[in-house]
This record gives C-alpha cells, sequence and structure tokens, in this order.
C-alpha cells in the first residue's frame, strides 16, 4: 500500500512554502519504512483514486477567487474527507476559503466552501511575526510565522490552541486556529509541519490507522527532529516563551 498525500493547488496556494507540508509528510512516512507519494492537484481532473492526507497551502489575495473557483468542483469530496477523517491541513487563505467566506478590505466578500467554522474579516493593519500556541491533544506548543491581514471570528469553539506570543485569530481572543475532527485550519507558516514534527506524525498516524496500518517515526526522524527542536528553541526564546511549556 501507498500512502497517497494530495497538495492542492501548489501553483496557486504556495506563497510562504506552506504546499511543502505534503512533502514532510511524505517524507516522514517513508522514514518509517511506508511507502508515501505526493499527488499535485490543480484541477478536479487531477485526482488520484485513493486519498490518504491533504494539504492546502496560502496563496495571495489575487489568487483567492481562482483558487476558490477550483476548490468549489472539490467542495464534494473535501467534505467527504472531513466527515470520514482524511487529516487535511489548511494553511492562511487555504484555510480562509475553507470557512463560511472571507470579508475584504474594500467591501467585497467571497464565500468560503463551508468546510470549517468561522469567517475571516479584515483587521486593522497587517500583523506578521512570530506565533507560538499552545495546542490541546498532546501537541505541546506549535511555533511558526504570521503573515496575514484578516482576524478570524466563529472558530471560538475549536481552536487549535491558546497564543503563547503573537496574534492568532486575533480580536482579543487569545486563540488560533480551528479544528473540527481531522481537519486543521491555521496562521502557521513554515511550513509548519517541518517545524512541528509532532503535527506532523499526529496527521501521519491518523492517515495510516484509516488505511490500517501503523505509523512509528523511523530513526531518521529522530535525527531530524534534533535539529527541529534547536530551531524550535530559537524561536520561543525569541518570541518571550519558556520552552518549559512545551509539553
Amino acid at each position: 500500500m501507498t500512502l497517497t498525500i494530495v497538495s492542492l493547488l501548489p501553483s496557486l496556494q504556495n506563497t510562504n512554502g506552506d504546499a511543502e507540508n505534503a512533502a514532510v509528510l511524505a517524507a516522514r512516512a517513508r522514514w518509517a519504512g511506508l511507502d508515501a507519494r505526493v499527488v499535485a492537484v490543480e484541477d478536479p481532473a487531477d485526482l488520484p483514486e485513493r486519498v490518504d492526507a491533504v494539504v492546502l497551502g496560502s496563496g495571495s489575495d489575487a489568487s483567492l477567487e481562482r483558487s476558490r473557483d477550483v476548490l468549489l468542483g472539490l467542495h464534494d469530496e473535501l467534505r467527504r474527507w472531513g466527515t470520514e477523517g482524511v487529516p487535511i491541513l489548511a494553511v492562511g487563505t487555504g484555510w480562509e476559503l475553507l470557512s463560511w467566506g472571507v470579508e475584504l478590505a474594500d467591501g467585497r466578500s467571497i464565500e468560503g466552501l463551508g468546510i470549517l467554522a468561522g469567517r475571516a474579516v479584515p483587521r486593522d493593519g497587517r500583523v506578521a511575526g512570530d506565533l507560538v500556541v499552545k495546542a490541546s491533544g498532546g501537541l505541546g506548543l506549535l511555533v511558526g510565522f504570521e503573515n496575514h491581514a484578516r482576524d478570524y471570528v466563529g472558530a471560538e469553539a475549536s481552536p487549535i490552541g491558546r497564543v503563547q506570543a503573537g496574534s492568532g485569530n486575533g480580536r482579543g481572543s487569545g486563540q488560533e486556529g480551528v479544528r473540527m475532527g481531522d481537519v486543521i485550519g491555521t496562521h502557521l507558516h513554515g511550513p509548519v509541519l517541518a517545524k512541528n514534527p509532532r503535527l506532523a506524525d499526529a496527521m501521519l498516524e491518523r492517515a495510516c490507522a484509516r488505511a490500517g496500518t501503523q505509523y512509528v517515526p523511523g530513526e531518521r526522524s529522530v535525527e531530524v527532529d534534533r535539529f527541529a527542536e534547536a530551531a524550535r528553541k530559537l524561536q520561543l526564546r525569541a518570541a518571550g516563551v519558556a520552552a518549559s511549556a512545551d509539553a
């Protein structure tokens, strides 16, 4: 069996390298002794027969409507994957497009696919900088970089976790992201899975469980994770967050 990881719209939704989260999942799966491949899906016709995990990166506002038009053709599949437990990671505008909708600064609105609760709304000024989140579900601290001109409202009941440094969803919520089952939306750029191996492994554990196999991180993952941990400690220090909170 080969794990198939779908990278949705990498030509449009990869401004911050977020589409490479798919490559992170595939690499960690191979290091665990599993067969894995990444399939780039730019059009519904590109969909493989089997989908084990999905990554949707962030794009520019100029590509929002084009990306939405393509994603509408995948609406039924996205909703089915979400209900069937296929792990889905959506970052930045990719997350916003899966929400109820996106309100733009010029007063226009773009209707989302309604997969995730909440909507993106304009904020006063862009926020850019380190983002650290105390996540639930044993994921510890998630680190990354946020760069967005919109806040996110309506996800208060199902965030990824509490903001330790940065803005996150904004509007004084103190929260970041949204999680509904195995579908995750986040402002964490990076790519986030390279900096947060526990999140990557949680997605792979879920994907493998659905496929009827077991995921155990390989020796190469342990080696690489030491580099990730060193980078995380530097970012936590820069953000003024104690590394002891990462548990």
